[in-house]
């Protein structure tokens, strides 16, 4: 594996791990405003990657198309959705600031669940990384490593907040410093597993990577409409949120641009 594809995959699970170290330099509780802040955050920044990186590539592969360039994107966004609404089914987890499990029933802790359900939307992310480097090792013209580096950047910068998102309230629950940095880390390593299974099956991505792009896209934007906007704006009315998606937005637009 490349250097550069190597970077790529584990600059997410990096992002994740030092995002949930903050718990031992900072209290267990988590400032309301703050955490609004760092989710509205991590929201622009998927948002951001998911047009820039995933579904506007995903229609420039498919020009030859003529007017149904649309097509594979439109087929692959709807995809995703369905995907993660199909895990957020199945899988139970358990959303920031609820007390109600979603998911199959089962007998798992408080604690499990909020991994898991930080884990879910982990998923997509890895798969993302794993679809544009695919892409690149593959040669294809319209992708390069600074682009596979670019998308793998930005969701660094934004799992820095999901890791102290996850690790600080399980530490003001009563957890150790310890074992909450562990339940962060843990959250965040399906990204390099998911990505890593994308790039070994490089051979069956690549003839669909149109499609898989835009996969990856829907399946980011659910979690963003799910979970993330609704966690940014729950509670008393506050603008912190949205300020932070569009700084999130244009940070990653940006890099995006500039570096891919």
């Amino acid at each position: 594996m490349k250097m550069e594809v190597l970077y790529a995959v584990l600059l997410p699970f990096l992002g994740t791990t030092l995002g949930s170290a903050m718990v031992f330099f900072m209290g267990g509780s988590m400032n309301r405003k703050l955490q609004r802040s760092l989710t509205g955050f991590a929201a622009g920044v998927m948002v951001a990657a998911s047009v820039w990186s995933l579904i506007i590539p995903a229609m420039d592969q498919s020009a030859h198309l003529g007017k149904l360039a649309f097509l594979p994107a439109f087929i692959g966004v709807w995809a995703g959705f369905g995907f993660l609404l199909l895990l957020d089914h199945l899988i139970p987890h358990l959303h920031l600031n609820s007390d109600c499990p979603e998911g199959q029933n089962c007998n798992l802790g408080k604690s499990t669940m909020m991994v898991l359900a930080v884990a879910l939307h982990n998923l997509p992310e890895g798969m993302a990384v794993g679809v544009v480097a695919a892409g690149w090792l593959s040669g294809n013209e319209s992708i390069s490593a600074a682009t596979a580096l670019a998308l793998s950047l930005g969701i660094a910068l934004q799992n820095l907040p999901e890791g102290a998102i996850i690790s600080m309230p399980l530490k003001s629950g009563g957890m150790s410093s310890g074992r909450a940095f562990g339940y962060g880390v843990a959250s965040g390593i399906i990204e390099p597993i998911g990505a890593v299974l994308t790039i070994l099956l490089a051979s069956f991505v690549v003839p669909v990577l149109p499609y898989l792009l835009a996969f990856a896209a829907g399946a980011m934007l659910y979690v963003v409409v799910e979970e993330l906007i609704p966690e940014m704006s729950e509670g008393e009315h506050s603008n912190i949120g949205t300020i932070f998606f569009a700084l999130g937005f244009t940070l990653m637009m940006m890099l995006d641009v500039a570096l891919g």
